[in-house]
């Protein structure tokens, strides 16, 4: 730690945009979590600008910041963490969010900057926010305080939570990084009518005997083409169970790049699929993979992992209206008519893993929103029955399928049991490198060409070694070759 403040001291502090708003009242007034100050925002949780500050404030003396890249942790931490807090922690300390949008590797860029320039002063970090593509960047720096021998979490405490989750901010001398409140595998959700329009049942378990491996699913494509109905959106939607099924990573120790087996499937199944027009040519997030999504919206299934469900296929496929009391009505639209099952193959995609930065003075602070936040069974659980989130904590989880849980919007399935089979198979050996965002979206992006005709496979892996050039300028793509 002295270290790290020796190397930090005498930099300039980093220009934060936005302004702090401290609120007036007693410093005992531990109950009000108080007001919040947020720039006009972008859908991503940034602003117009690529960033906001937004406070939890109270009669402070100093701040406690913490770096993000939308608003799923504030709304986490002020909904289950605010009210459980040990307050004799927070007495004169405020909570200050700075939120950069996570696209083009900007978000990285401006905690790099921000760590770079830690002084002793009320703006220095101490929380950082960190995502599984990129998360050995910082874990094998010396941003991240230990959790176990800085912070003081122990194996006991951390015992529920799913061994990939800790594997992901483990440094090569065994030293964990980072924890996570959440854990991410994938499922196939599908659209209810559709398969009974086509396949006669939306039961999830005989359902899955049409998308048990890829053979079987691209024969049930051509069950859905048949009637004008897209197997799966678009380019995207089946990379991650690829991409997470790699064997080796996209960046090896020397700084080579190279494209995995389990990619370069990915590349012929989804060029086979938009020839055949097993998938409506969209790209992930645009307007026409979102109208997918309705429960009209000609599309058979998306691969999504835990997170998928409340923040994007609910959202997206929940038609409103209002009832004759001018309230607005749930239920109608895609309500109710989605299912889940496991798919051709399980992965992963995502999660969010919380860091305490080195040059931190609430150190304390940081263990006690760790452990409230990923380690305390029943918080855990609230998190899972009210969002909807998958949380890291393998008791919350069994107790709640023991209770006959049920999740609505999926007609009453218990997605959970999929889930907890799929999440004891995550294996992350030997796949992730600190390159993995800036490669996966620069290779997706690059590859769409080829998709639709635009390019050969070799012009479009030119493409790619171009644009990776630019991003990561020392890395090697010498050895990216059109096998």
């Amino acid at each position: 730690m002295a270290k790290l403040k020796r190397l930090f001291a005498g930099a300039l502090a980093l220009c934060m945009a936005g302004s702090v708003m401290t609120a007036c009242g007693d410093s005992d007034d531990d109950d009000s979590s108080a007001a919040s100050t947020d720039s006009a925002a972008t859908e991503d949780g940034g602003t117009d600008d690529g960033e906001d500050v937004s406070n939890i404030t109270g009669d402070s003396t100093s701040k406690y910041v913490i770096y993000v890249w939308n608003t799923e942790f504030k709304e986490r931490f002020e909904t289950y963490y605010w009210d459980n807090r040990d307050t004799d922690l927070w007495d004169g300390v405020e909570v200050e969010w700075v939120t950069n949008t996570n696209d083009d590797n900007y978000y990285q860029t401006k905690l790099d900057e921000a760590l770079a320039t830690q002084v002793d002063d009320d703006m220095k970090i101490d929380m950082f926010l960190v995502e599984a593509d990129y998360a050995l960047k910082y874990v094998n720096s010396d941003a991240a305080l230990d959790v176990r021998n800085d912070i003081g979490l122990t194996d006991e405490d951390m015992a529920n939570q799913y061994s990939y989750t800790q594997d992901v901010m483990t440094d090569s001398d065994g030293v964990l990084k980072g924890v996570s409140w959440q854990a991410t595998p994938g499922l196939f959700l599908y659209n209810a009518n559709y398969a009974e329009q086509v396949l006669g049942t939306s039961d999830p378990d005989e359902v899955q005997e049409y998308v048990k491996d890829w053979d079987t699913f691209t024969e049930t494509a051509a069950l859905f083409a048949e009637q004008g109905i897209a197997m799966v959106s678009g380019y995207d939607d089946t990379y991650r169970c690829f991409s997470n099924n790699v064997s080796s990573p996209w960046v090896d120790d020397d700084g080579n790049i190279t494209i995995d087996p389990q990619i370069s499937a990915w590349v012929e199944q989804t060029k086979s699929y938009t020839d055949a027009g097993y998938n409506n040519g969209t790209s992930l997030w645009d307007d026409a993979w979102v109208a997918g999504q309705k429960i009209d919206g000609g599309v058979f299934g998306y691969f999504f992992s835990t997170w998928g469900i409340p923040f994007t296929l609910l959202p997206n496929t929940l038609e409103t209206s209002t009832d004759d009391g001018g309230e607005e009505a749930e239920g109608n639209g895609g309500y109710g008519l989605w299912r889940a099952c496991t798919g051709p193959q399980e992965y992963f995609w995502g999660g969010t893993w919380i860091c305490g930065c080195a040059t931190s003075d609430n150190v304390e602070i940081t263990k006690d929103i760790m452990y409230k936040m990923t380690c305390d069974t029943e918080i855990m659980k609230s998190i899972t029955e009210t969002e909807q989130d998958y949380t890291n904590n393998k008791a919350a989880i069994q107790e709640l399928i023991d209770d006959g849980y049920s999740n609505a919007f999926l007609g009453g399935q218990d997605h959970l049991s999929l889930l907890t089979e799929a999440a004891e198979n995550v294996d992350l050996s030997n796949k992730l490198s600190a390159y993995d965002q800036g490669c996966n979206e620069q290779f997706q992006s690059a590859m769409k060409d080829y998709f639709e005709g635009n390019s050969t496979y070799e012009e479009a892996l030119e493409t790619f070694k171009t644009n990776i050039s630019s991003v990561y300028s020392t890395l090697n793509t010498d050895t990216i070759t059109a096998e």
